[in-house]
């Protein structure tokens, strides 16, 4: 998901895209410590995705509080 969609998204959606692939990552997670991956790389992949979230979330919180 690239930066220019993720703005696009309302707080709301924000939220809730940042709740599932969270829980996506933690499957994905486990699944790999159980059975290796096709790609490990997706580990990063989502974990960045992830991150992504939270900093367009957490900058949406310090602007409405200026």
């Amino acid at each position: 998901m690239k930066n220019s969609e993720i703005r696009e998204l309302t707080t709301k959606e924000l939220i809730e895209k940042i709740e599932d692939e969270s829980a996506q990552y933690v499957r994905m997670k486990l699944n790999h410590t159980v059975s290796p991956l096709d790609n490990p790389n997706k580990l990063m992949e989502g974990r960045r995705l992830v991150a992504k979230l939270k900093t367009e979330l957490r900058k949406r919180e310090l602007t409405e509080n200026q």
